[in-house]
């Protein structure tokens, strides 16, 4: 079924004409190897850089005939830059001439939300393997422990593990218009790109791609009324994290890293990253601690010990909590019925609620400021 409807939009796409009208986007080679699965179509347009906002009509015309084949529930179509000699590759259009700087107070109008959600905060880290990804899960079913109404965005695009952490398979149920229906697991909504692909499919995306992707599944999914959306985000500080800070009112950020100098180096990055979009950092977590030994209950500081504590400290932020190395943690994440839900009474699970009332603190002690205008981002 798959192959019939991805032959019948290379035949669609045959009947664009290239930049100029010359040829067809088919022909020309600009389009990228098309991803079709369950009645959801994605591809990517190469452009040249400096034409981006210029050909942003030749990919709504790609979109619209391919939402024509039968078949197709939704398309997600990107321009991505091409190539230029000497190996390098540029994926930002042309920036227009910009108007001298205003004042903080005088930017531009706020990012717009996304209905029915209160507030939105992103769980990072500045590397990989830190636990990131499950330390969001139990931060966010502590918030619904504590009575909230919650959500989980599953942000990282190329290593989704928020259908295996909540235990939830299936597709999201298309709704009127482009909207999805967000799956549930305990309570808690989710969306991932896990769910629209399989487990063992690598997503081989170009950055366009990645933000159009995380794009819909922020604002083109019926989240319904929630206290809390919770974002995790993918690990690092690329298109991603930039894509949140820019086009949403994040309320704030948590760092995730273990203790070691190596870890914290990255983490600093990904804290500096959000200080200088003005994204609240609400704190930090330091993540594996320390070991507690299952047999003789002894403590081992394994990679070090109260170096998240003493960064956050440095930096004048909160320092939110331990989040000790056991078996415990790591067989419920496997097992896809996390600590706080498997052990709601246990101690670790105190420690994760213990992180999430101070986290739901730092949202309403930020929001007592005043709201924030959009930052303008400006590399020099």
């Amino acid at each position: 079924m798959n192959d019939t409807i991805k032959n019948a939009v290379m035949e669609r796409l045959s009947q664009i004409k290239g930049p100029d009208l010359e040829g067809n986007i088919i022909s020309l080679g600009l389009v990228s190897d098309v991803f079709v699965s369950d009645g959801r179509v994605a591809f990517s347009i190469t452009v040249p850089a400096e034409r981006a906002q210029e050909l942003e009509p030749l990919r709504q015309a790609a979109e619209k005939v391919v939402k024509e084949v039968p078949g197709v529930e939704t398309a997600m179509v990107a321009l991505t830059a091409e190539r230029r000699p000497g190996g390098t590759r540029n994926t930002a259009p042309k920036a227009p001439p910009q108007a001298p700087r205003k004042a903080p107070e005088e930017q531009g109008a706020q990012k717009p939300g996304v209905p029915g959600i209160k507030h939105i905060i992103a769980v990072a880290s500045g590397k990989g393997g830190v636990g990131k990804s499950t330390t969001t899960a139990n931060l966010a079913l502590a918030m619904a422990a504590l009575g909230k109404k919650v959500g989980v965005l599953d942000a990282d695009i190329y290593g989704p593990s928020v259908p295996r952490l909540f235990n939830v398979s299936g597709r999201p149920e298309a709704l009127e218009g482009r909207m999805l229906k967000p799956l549930e697991g305990y309570g808690v909504k989710v969306m991932s790109m896990g769910f629209m692909v399989e487990e063992e499919t690598p997503m081989i995306w170009r950055g366009p791609m990645v933000i159009s992707a995380l794009t819909q599944m922020l604002r083109e999914v019926a989240w319904g009324d929630l206290d809390v959306l919770v974002v995790d985000m993918p690990p690092g500080t690329g298109d991603a994290q930039l894509t949140m800070a820019q086009q949403v009112p994040l309320a704030g950020s948590v760092i995730v890293s273990t203790p070691q100098d190596l870890a914290l180096i990255d983490a600093r990055k990904g804290l500096n990253m959000f200080k200088r979009v003005d994204v609240p950092v609400l704190g930090i977590v330091e993540n594996m601690s320390y070991f507690l030994c299952p047999d003789c209950g002894s403590r081992h500081d394994i990679f070090g010990h109260g170096g998240a504590r003493n960064e956050a400290d440095r930096l004048g932020v909160p320092f939110l909590g331990e989040i000790p190395l056991t078996m415990t943690i790591r067989e419920t994440s496997d097992a896809g019925t996390p600590v706080v839900v498997s052990d709601p009474e246990g101690a670790i699970a105190a420690i994760y609620k213990k992180i999430a009332a101070s986290v739901l603190e730092g949202i309403e002690a930020a929001e007592a400021g005043q709201e924030r205008a959009a930052p303008a981002i400006v590399f020099e």
